[in-house]
């Protein structure tokens, strides 16, 4: 049975660090600006796509639709005490390296059961200017089996937040927006979930292209 929230200790220690680390990290050093927040449903199952350009993008996402986003995360962070107990509250869930998409898919299935928003990166690898040009059938298939709603987000300009042989990270601009939700694929049909990855794809690099 699917609920409505994620647990309320989790919503807690998310809008503790929103509050207190990340969102004043994201508008003070990176002057960020945020459109598209009402199209965000504040509670319930949702799927999360976006670009993918940087490390930052999970916490920075997470923190802009205003609701905790599960994102999975390689196993090995799993097995430190403190950080695993911190990861698991904030909803990330652990993904073996080489298990392939079928594990991660059950994981954001789970999650979702469990009344998260669930992030997915929709290239699901980083792309260096953040557009994406390769997407991956697995939003779709997620969205197909539960029925669930897909919210586009485009993150613009942290690729240049620590590039690649940077030491220490830089104060670039960033611009998130959010899209209108996407409705699930009427099935599992390749045919269905090709339509709707290239209706999210689409809309993404609309949003990006939009710029700061």
């Amino acid at each position: 049975m699917t609920t409505e929230r994620e647990p309320k200790i989790s919503l807690a220690l998310y809008h503790l660090f929103k509050w207190s680390v990340v969102s004043p990290a994201l508008h003070i050093c990176f002057g960020a600006r945020i459109y598209g927040a009402e199209c965000v449903p504040k509670k319930g199952p949702l799927i999360v796509v976006s670009n993918h350009a940087s490390d930052f993008d999970p916490l920075i996402v997470s923190n802009c639709v205003g609701r905790p986003v599960a994102y999975m995360a390689k196993e090995e962070l799993f097995q430190v005490p403190v950080l695993k107990t911190a990861i698991k509250l904030y909803g990330a869930y652990p993904v073996k390296r080489g298990s392939g998409d079928r594990a991660a898919i059950r994981a954001a299935l789970n999650a979702l059961e469990s009344g998260w928003a669930t992030g997915v990166f929709l290239q699901g690898t980083r792309t260096p200017d953040g557009r994406i040009t390769d997407p991956k059938l697995g939003a779709a298939l997620i969205a197909a089996k539960t029925q669930t709603s897909l919210l586009p987000i485009s993150v613009w300009g942290t690729e240049k937040i620590l590039p690649k042989g940077a030491k220490f990270p830089s104060l670039h601009a960033v611009t998130i927006r959010m899209g209108a939700l996407i409705p699930p694929p009427a099935s599992g049909d390749r045919a269905d979930l090709e339509a709707t990855t290239k209706r999210c794809a689409d809309t993404i690099n609309a949003l990006h292209a939009q710029g700061r």
